[in-house]
């Protein structure tokens, strides 16, 4: 777990590298100044994820749940069933109304696509300074 000595680590899970893409861009190397620098860890396929997420050292996990052939909401409740103290996860979501299953998957936040670049830097930011808060100094 990052405790501020380094970069924040966020796993960004989509199979569509353009999505990953949108997403490193709209967050740049830190979603907002206070924070650290971020690092990202792309990942394509759900037993990389799971690996990732096993391994630890994740601050944020940004989970497509539009991805195929496993999407990001049924992985996140997996997470959130095995993982003790699971780092927060943001699902992204093709449709508001899908936001109902996010909520069912145990997600900590959703975000809608097209991703609104003012807010969703903002949302990363307050689940990124939630985790901050909750590790552990050393």
């Amino acid at each position: 777990m990052t405790t501020g000595s380094g970069p924040l680590r966020i796993l960004l899970y989509s199979d569509d590298v353009n999505t990953r893409n949108n997403v490193k861009q709209l967050l740049g190397l830190r979603p907002t100044m206070e924070l650290p620098a971020v690092e990202y860890v792309e990942v394509a396929t759900e037993p990389v994820v799971i690996r990732e997420m096993d391994a630890g050292g994740i601050d944020l996990a940004i989970l497509d749940g539009e991805a195929v052939p496993a999407g990001g909401m049924g992985i996140t409740r997996q997470l959130k069933d095995e993982i003790y103290q699971c780092p927060p996860v943001l699902v992204l979501v093709a449709r508001q109304s899908d936001a109902w299953l996010a909520t069912w998957s145990r997600a900590d936040a959703v975000a809608p696509t097209p991703l609104d670049p003012m807010a969703f830097p903002e949302l990363v930011a307050s689940l990124l300074r939630q985790r901050i808060g909750s590790l552990p100094t050393v």
